[in-house]
């Protein structure tokens, strides 16, 4: 196809496209919904996996992490959890884990974690499900925890100890200084030895929310609520070179201490940035399926204007067939008015994603993310519901028998 025709398939859609402003608008909205969709999805998987790498950065590239694998397919395997009554009996790792892994060798650290719900009663307040977390002391020095007061859980008052995060110790104690007060877990009294300063991102790899967290010994938790389950051991190496080396050892001796069970997976380096919550993936998803209905929805608006255009520009076809054009002209043409019509819904909801994304970051502590790989998915996507959804309409009109089309008149 020559550069002038292009351009004269170019003008001729161009001129379509105006003469027809109002009913081009809504159908370029219709593409541009379906495309903000995915942007605002993929904006904010973007911004949680740069949150979360720079987290992991912050705390150091010598960080190991051992987690629970169900090595399922990941919507089923979360669905299936989320509707499970043993949902908190799935991971199979325990507290003796962390013991078996602080005795290989270039491990400086270990420290489980252990997230539990329960009643936390004080002398003024009495909360439900509150989130408390079980560790150990070494925790503190795996992930540099900020303290505003205190010191962190240590293993005097026999091991009832506790730190409370910011929000938790005004909602608990009415106050941001209960240091020496006591709170009670099941009849199990903890004294608070530690209050953490305000964290200003509640998403991180450890899925923990410490600033409405209670963080005691794993033991004491253990003795206090009846057993507790460990969802992921974090692991702090000698040095970086020693990651892989480290992440084999500790494999095997989980492998050998479980009786050949590897239903357990070894992560570190880039590999821990992987964490997107359950909930956030199952809501992905479902929001994905509906960013997709939306441009099916779109590209069924293209398909019928560009079958209202061919039926009223009939007798145009037929002139244009009369003094020579080819069915691949026409065809061409009335591509060029689907693919022109699908790339400016495409820009319109590139620009309305980021404006979605831009007033969830208000409220939310994802802020917008822009990256090459989006802006090309935008551009692909684009291209494709103006190919599939324009190409039978092209085709009718392609189709048309000449005299029959310059008998038509509109």
């Amino acid at each position: 196809m020559s550069v002038a025709l292009v351009k004269t398939h170019f003008n001729l859609a161009k001129t379509a496209i105006k003469e027809n402003r109002t009913r081009s608008f809504l159908t370029c909205l219709g593409i541009a919904i379906g495309v903000a969709c995915i942007i605002l999805i993929l904006s904010l998987m973007g911004s949680i996996s740069r949150l979360v790498s720079e987290q992991v950065k912050g705390i150091g590239a010598d960080l190991i992490v051992v987690r629970p694998n169900t090595n399922k397919d990941t919507v089923s395997s979360v669905v299936a959890e989320l509707t499970s009554s043993n949902a908190y009996q799935k991971s199979n790792l325990a507290l003796s884990d962390v013991s078996t892994i602080t005795g290989i060798e270039n491990v400086v650290a270990a420290a489980p974690i252990a997230v539990a719900t329960s009643t936390v009663k004080t002398e003024k307040n009495t909360l439900d499900s509150v989130t408390l977390l079980g560790t150990t002391p070494s925790f503190i020095d795996i992930q540099p925890l900020s303290l505003k007061d205190g010191s962190f859980i240590n293993n005097t008052f026999e091991s009832n100890t506790a730190v409370v995060g910011h929000t938790m110790s005004l909602l608990l104690f009415n106050t941001n200084n209960p240091i020496g007060k006591t709170l009670t877990i099941h009849g199990e009294r903890f004294v608070v030895v530690g209050v953490l300063r305000e964290v200003e991102e509640s998403i991180n790899f450890n899925n923990v929310d410490f600033d409405n967290a209670v963080i005691l010994n794993a033991s004491a938790l253990a003795n206090a609520v009846g057993g507790l389950q460990v969802q992921q051991i974090n692991v702090k190496a000698s040095n970086t070179d020693s990651l892989a080396e480290v992440s084999d050892k500790i494999k095997n001796a989980l492998v050998e201490a479980k009786a050949g069970e590897t239903n357990f997976g070894v992560y570190y380096g880039d590999e821990i940035t992987h964490p997107a919550s359950s909930l956030f993936t199952v809501v992905s998803g479902m929001l994905t399926t509906v960013a997709a209905v939306a441009l099916v929805v779109g590209g069924i608006g293209v398909m019928n204007i560009m079958l209202v255009s061919v039926g009223e520009r009939t007798h145009e076809i037929g002139i244009r067939k009369s003094v020579g054009a080819s069915s691949q002209n026409i065809l061409a043409q009335f591509m060029f008015e689907a693919l022109i019509l699908s790339i400016l819904g495409g820009l319109f909801g590139l620009v309305l994603g980021y404006i979605f994304a831009f007033f969830v970051s208000i409220a939310t502590p994802f802020a917008p993310y822009i990256n090459i790989w989006i802006l090309v998915i935008t551009f692909c996507t684009s291209l494709a519901v103006g190919v599939i959804f324009g190409i039978y309409p092209a085709l009718k009109a392609a189709s048309k028998n000449p005299i029959e089309s310059l008998k038509h008149y509109r």
